[in-house]
């Protein structure tokens, strides 16, 4: 069973114009884009513009009301630490009415960061006694369904040693699963690259980094913005590692580590705004904040609607995530007509 409507504006990876969807087992698909073949094809019209709606990178659900992103632009939180039996269950019941992907617990040395943190329980961080516990570790994450691996390197406490690190990002690896890493002083973002991690799950904001690791880093990583909860200092050396990553060809993922303090539940203004500093428009800047349509289409429960034309930079970006709601709900209401 498929249903067709029109839309006056349309961004999936590129901007349609007015467009007729279709939707198909719950997924989206453009049949035929341009002002005349949306108003000969006699479908009902939504006013307003459809797009994926926002990917959050990095978010600590257990240190947020989950309940309140329900109706927001964002439509996937990365859960990037908390107690493994608690997120694996926000994979099954998912508290946000959208997607979540989870990492489980925080892999970090004995002793180390955040096991010091009230925040952190017990139980959402696992000390690492070395390699062979840190293969133990990822094995028991891919048996239960994780997402992704999340390691800490994080100076000023215990820090796990170069052979646990390697160890741990060729497991991951032969599972298929990606590898962030929270890098937090000198040193500690090159040696995450050079052990093979895939995410810097923070721009690094501690130091600024070399021109040759940038580039290098380019090639083989992304990087998770979360500009937004750093101090000037940090926030301003962020940018600038940032805008030199872009440059050099390095994707940048919006993420806002929701938890970490009083962050908004939802769209975080501020986040946006910087990603349009670092360097992105247009494009790009959807690019970093959403997720790619598959062959098959965008599935309907990941796109969202504004009454606004599609945005062109970080400001307009901002008011549209801020109006825009999930599009299966606009339905339900019997917005298409």
């Amino acid at each position: 069973m498929s249903a067709r409507f029109a839309v006056d504006d349309l961004w999936m990876g590129h901007r349609y114009g007015p467009t007729v969807l279709e939707e198909v087992a719950g997924r989206l698909r453009p049949v035929e884009s341009g002002l005349a073949a949306a108003q000969r094809s006699g479908a009902p019209r939504l006013p307003g513009a459809v797009m994926p709606g926002i990917v959050d990178r990095h978010v600590h659900l257990g240190l947020v009301a989950a309940a309140a992103l329900a109706d927001t632009a964002v439509v996937e939180v990365h859960d990037l630490g908390w107690i493994p039996q608690v997120a694996r269950s926000w994979k099954v019941n998912s508290p946000t009415g959208g997607l979540v992907k989870i990492a489980g617990p925080f892999l970090t040395a004995v002793g180390g960061y955040p096991a010091d943190r009230a925040w952190a329980p017990p139980e959402s961080v696992r000390g690492l006694a070395g390699p062979e516990d840190g293969v133990r570790a990822v094995e028991e994450a891919a048996a239960s369904g994780h997402d992704m691996i999340k390691l800490v390197l994080h100076s000023g406490g215990p820090l796990l040693d170069d052979a646990t690190l390697v160890a741990v990002v060729r497991a991951a690896h032969g599972h298929r699963l990606p590898v962030g890493v929270h890098a937090e002083g000198e040193g500690q973002a090159r040696r995450a690259f050079e052990a093979g991690a895939d995410i810097l799950v923070h721009v690094p904001w501690t130091e600024s980094l070399p021109d040759d690791l940038i580039a290098a880093m380019a090639r083989s990583m992304t990087w998770t913005s979360t500009f937004a909860i750093h101090p000037d200092a940090g926030r301003e050396r962020a940018l600038d590692n940032a805008g030199r990553f872009i440059r050099t060809g390095g994707p940048l993922h919006y993420g806002t580590d929701m938890g970490n303090g009083p962050t908004p539940v939802g769209p975080r203004s501020e986040e946006i705004t910087a990603l349009g500093e670092a360097g992105l428009a247009g494009d790009a800047l959807l690019q970093a904040m959403t997720s790619s349509p598959g062959r098959d289409g965008l599935p309907i429960r990941s796109a969202v609607h504004a009454l606004l034309p599609l945005p062109n930079d970080a400001a307009e970006a901002v008011a549209w995530m801020s109006q825009a709601r999930r599009l299966v709900g606009v339905i339900e209401e019997g917005a298409v007509a």
